[in-house]
């Protein structure tokens, strides 16, 4: 299993590194091409920092390890509201001004329900939810765009303008392109990895593939983002730290969620309806009492998201309320099986279980 770990841990660097690549020879095209700092943020930061996260989610998709893809999201945006913003303001008080952040928080809570909407499909996110939850998405950077101009600009903004440098003569064209190419290169490869080394872990330890992407595979994938949204805050930056855990919550479900649904629909397992979900739905809305007390995260409320997530990550490994296996061994990619036929299959029986 060591070299499993070994090989996760090469995968993470590689889809950090790629990430990295891609939004600094993008950034740096789009500047020397004198597009907007905005459109810059929107595209290429904001798919950016979430490219990992979608690599890794497609990946998995794409091998038959769908549980693994939706744990991913889920346990992205769990470990993004309980974990960064409770251990930052377990240190550094969080205040809250924007009125941005205020809307971010919201939309947040809303699309957390999104998923549920796979109930009604036999627990499979289709290809049309798929496709609803993008345009959701475009919406919502419109929406996001029209109502926040007048007050200073989008926190992605300021994130695009420093990210973005003016273009040099020093650098070329030639090397930007083959900066952003490689960029892909390594999210690509390391994507791959990822997926086949957390499999390999997972079956070696008998914990369910759903776990590995609740943990494992979602703290990697969201660790560069989370890096910067904590160096913003202790900045002082409060809200562009906060509208990017936010934001990166709503493109999670929305952008990531409903793009790999796209290209192959998800079958969500029954025990994140039970469980995995109502936590995100929850420290979701729990986010709006706590911004409402003061117009902040004050250590009291850190302590409760930390806890919060402590105790969950703890249960999902001890195996309560569902086991930690959770009852599904762990295949190979390649499966004797058709994935899109066991897919609808499974989808029929619980219907028929649950109707």
């Amino acid at each position: 299993m060591i070299p499993d770990l070994l090989i996760l841990l090469v995968a993470l660097g590689l889809l950090t590194l790629g990430a990295e690549m891609l939004v600094r020879g993008a950034s740096r095209l789009a500047t020397r091409f004198n597009i907007s700092s905005f459109v810059i943020g929107v595209t290429v930061v904001g798919f950016g920092t979430s490219a990992p996260e979608l690599a890794a989610s497609l990946s998995a998709a794409t091998t038959g390890h769908e549980g693994m893809a939706v744990g991913n999201v889920i346990g992205s945006n769990i470990m993004n509201i309980a974990l960064v913003l409770g251990i930052t303001a377990l240190i550094v008080p969080i205040p809250v001004k924007s009125r941005v952040i205020w809307r971010e928080t919201i939309f947040t809570i809303g699309v957390s329900f999104l998923p549920l909407l796979a109930l009604a499909n036999g627990g499979v996110l289709s290809r049309g939810l798929g496709i609803m939850f993008v345009i959701g998405l475009v919406g919502f950077l419109w929406w996001s765009f029209k109502s926040s101009r007048s007050e200073g600009g989008l926190p992605i903004e300021t994130e695009a303008k420093a990210s973005a440098s003016p273009p040099g003569n020093s650098r070329s064209i030639i090397f930007e392109v083959v900066l952003l190419v490689a960029g892909l290169a390594l999210l690509v490869g390391g994507a791959d990895q990822l997926v086949a080394s957390a499999t390999a872990v997972a079956r070696t330890l008998g914990i369910s593939e759903v776990v590995i992407g609740l943990t494992i595979v979602a703290g990697g994938t969201s660790a560069p983002e989370l890096a910067t949204s904590l160096v913003a805050v202790f900045r002082g930056k409060t809200d562009l730290g906060v509208g990017n855990i936010l934001g990166s919550c709503v493109f999670n479900i929305l952008g990531i969620l409903g793009i790999t649904a796209i290209v192959v629909p998800l079958r969500i397992p029954e025990e994140v309806f039970w469980f995995d979900l109502p936590v995100m739905i929850g420290v979701s809305v729990a986010c709006f009492p706590i911004l409402l007390s003061g117009h902040r995260i004050n250590r009291f409320e850190g302590g409760l998201l930390t806890a919060t997530f402590v105790l969950y990550t703890v249960l999902l490994f001890v195996g309560w309320p569902f086991p930690a296996d959770r009852g599904t061994a762990v295949d190979s990619p390649a499966s004797a099986v058709d994935p899109d036929q066991e897919r609808v299959a499974d989808g029929e029986i619980w219907s028929r279980t649950h109707s």
